[in-house]
């Protein structure tokens, strides 16, 4: 089987930016490169910085059904949960098949879909909202209410959200991340980060009472045109949830691979 090159390029952007991303957590963290298995794993209480993905390319059932019992070997070493990203295209049609009971053999379980996307989309006009005006990240009141929007829109403890991000000089000084700010309220907010010639959106979010009012859509569109500007890539990546997916069409990413995403069992 032949894996297409925007999946490749989906697991290898992920490995790349949280490569940076977890360093920037703590210096000693696990983000070791096995045969077959990427760690980046920052033992966070923000569990998004805490990953293990498969990067072998067309493995069969017997080879996954190995790496998700060494992965899931991994994830029970630390000390805060996090989760496995199995990029669904990198299986062969028979791993894929076997992939639920495979994963539950592991000890593993669903925790959530995802969906890499990528275009060829920079740059974009700058963008406008008439609720909005758009602040930068650079100061640490304002990283904490970065990390506080995380939280609420994934139903998290302040804390875990702080953990995560709370003091990092990259993300004020490196990361284009952006507030979407209605009136003194930060509401949204979406950051960039330039890895391997490409965009990478990262971190997404919306505080829950301000959905569906298109602030998402555009704050995400102006770490884009800003990471674009300064940068000067021409493509642009991410991986989206569910609730992301819909949007990102609209501003011109393509999906590619399915991502499932697993956590250990309780």
């Amino acid at each position: 089987m032949t894996v297409s090159a925007e999946s490749i390029e989906s697991v290898q952007q992920l490995t790349t930016v949280w490569r940076t991303l977890v360093l920037d957590r703590d210096a000693d963290a696990d983000v070791r490169d096995l045969p077959g298995i990427a760690v980046r794993w920052a033992d966070s209480r923000f569990g998004f910085l805490n990953c293990v993905t498969l990067t072998e390319e067309g493995a069969g059932a017997e080879l996954v059904r190995h790496r998700l019992g060494q992965a899931a070997g991994i994830m029970r070493t630390k000390k805060h949960p996090g989760f496995l990203w199995l990029f669904e295209d990198l299986l062969d049609n028979e791993a894929r098949s076997a992939l639920e009971a495979t994963a539950e053999q592991a000890g593993l379980q669903y925790a959530f879909p995802g969906t890499g996307m990528a275009g060829d989309l920079l740059p974009i006009p700058e963008p406008v909202h008439p609720d909005l005006t758009f602040a930068r990240i650079g100061t640490d009141e304002q990283l904490q209410a970065y990390a506080d929007l995380q939280s609420r829109a994934y139903g998290l403890p302040l804390e875990d959200g702080r953990d995560g991000l709370a003091g990092s000089a990259l993300w004020k000084n490196e990361v284009y991340a952006y507030l979407a700010m209605r009136g003194d309220e930060p509401v949204a907010c979406a950051a960039t980060v330039e890895a391997q010639g490409r965009l990478f959106v990262a971190f997404v979010a919306t505080d829950p009472r301000w959905q569906r009012k298109g602030y998402g859509e555009a704050v995400t569109r102006k770490a884009l045109y800003e990471g674009a500007r300064a940068a000067g890539p021409t493509r642009a990546t991410l991986h989206a949830t569910a609730a992301g997916a819909p949007v990102y069409p609209r501003i011109g990413f393509k999906p590619n691979t399915p991502i499932h995403f697993y956590s250990l069992k309780g």
